[in-house]
């Protein structure tokens, strides 16, 4: 009895072996998020120091009938949210977006995180982190892209906000995975 016990275990040990070597949900080292942070960091900062050295501030260029490159600056959040709020808002949110990094960077850290949930970590946190620079160097965040028509202008904003949408895009499609996965589970419609 002793024998098959023992065969049982073993195979249980390599069958969850094979299951987290493979797994999407177990990630084999953290380092390729990191620099995915810092690409869209780098990628954040080098498009706004081009704008910044090649158009003057409200400087508007159009490109299409439905673009334009701008040189803005935000003092508030997105949709320029509290930009009227008196300066200390410029410290608010970047505490923000410095504990919202530092909390994504542990989760990272913590092997239960899948993949998709780590690849949305690092572009938020490297938008993050890209408004962070701004907010810290030059009291407000540069924006550049703006879209419009028929006269009515999307707010302008700038490759660290594309970032951030994408990680929270990444972050409500996981959830709702992992709703209709725990629907199945319990025998529940979808």
């Amino acid at each position: 009895m002793n024998r098959i016990e023992n065969l049982s275990q073993a195979l249980a040990a390599a069958i969850h072996r094979a299951r987290t070597a493979h797994n999407p949900a177990v990630p084999r080292t953290t380092w390729p998020w990191f620099a995915l942070a810092g690409l869209v960091l780098l990628a954040d900062q080098l498009s706004k120091a081009l704008i910044a050295s090649s158009l003057m501030l409200a400087e508007r260029i159009p490109l299409t009938s439905f673009f334009n490159l701008v040189h803005v600056l935000n003092p508030g959040a997105a949709f320029s949210f509290l930009a009227d709020a008196g300066g200390w808002q410029r410290y608010a949110f970047s505490v923000l977006g410095i504990a919202v990094s530092v909390w994504m960077a542990r989760e990272i850290r913590q092997s239960k995180t899948s993949r998709t949930e780590c690849f949305a970590y690092a572009m938020i946190i490297g938008g993050a982190l890209g408004n962070v620079v701004d907010r810290v160097l030059r009291g407000a965040v540069t924006d550049f892209l703006d879209f419009h028509w028929q006269g009515m202008h999307w707010p302008a904003f700038n490759f660290a906000d594309i970032a951030i949408n994408i990680g929270v895009l990444l972050m409500l499609l996981g959830l709702w995975r992992q709703s209709r996965s725990a629907q199945a589970r319990d025998g529940r419609p979808a």
